[in-house]
């Protein structure tokens, strides 16, 4: 590749993360609803022809922010998880550790599980950052347990029922401790 190339696809890849970047701060302050190509135009100070020429419309603009949701995710577990390295302590780490992630990013929150993306879980076509944030959870489980995935994916769910349900108020936030007892007796018992 020559150097004027490699410069090109720098410069390509910075436009890239900044459209990304802009969108979810955009998000943060007032809401996916105000994420518009017009908007983010504006903000990163590029035509909306440019925007295009690296997403498709909204929709994989928010797909990009999940992605590196993703990423953050699977760092912010995995430190989680090391902090407390003996089994039962680890589970309870990674899920306070997802549901503070969940509390305090909304907007990135959203963007990862509750708008529409194209983003294929638990697939050949599953992002790295996706399985990573994954793979911290599960890690939580012994290695040689076939169903440790499985119960990664009922420790998940209810974890992503506790953050929607608490972040909308249909359930109380001084009871999340009691819950996490309730959901790690229910999997320790499992195992």
């Amino acid at each position: 590749m020559s150097v004027i190339s490699e410069r090109r696809a720098r410069e390509r890849a910075h436009r890239h993360q900044l459209i990304i970047t802009a969108a979810r701060e955009l998000a943060e302050a007032e809401g996916w609803e105000a994420v518009t190509t017009r908007r983010l135009a504006e903000r990163v100070e590029y035509s909306q022809p440019v925007l295009y020429s690296h997403f498709n419309g909204k929709d994989a603009i928010v797909s990009a922010v999940a992605v590196d949701g993703f990423g953050e995710l699977a760092a912010h577990l995995s430190r989680a998880r090391q902090a407390a390295p003996e089994p039962g302590g680890a589970l309870r780490a990674v899920c306070r550790a997802y549901l503070a992630f969940a509390t305090e990013r909304p907007a990135l929150y959203q963007a990862m599980f509750m708008l529409p993306t194209d983003l294929k879980f638990a697939s050949a076509e599953t992002p790295p950052p996706l399985r990573a944030a994954f793979d911290a959870l599960a890690d939580c489980f012994p290695p040689d347990d076939e169903r440790r995935e499985l119960f990664a994916e009922v420790v998940w769910s209810a974890l992503h029922g506790m953050a929607v349900l608490s972040d909308s108020g249909r359930i109380p936030p001084e009871g999340q401790e009691e819950r996490l007892d309730i959901l790690i007796a229910g999997i320790a018992g499992a195992e």
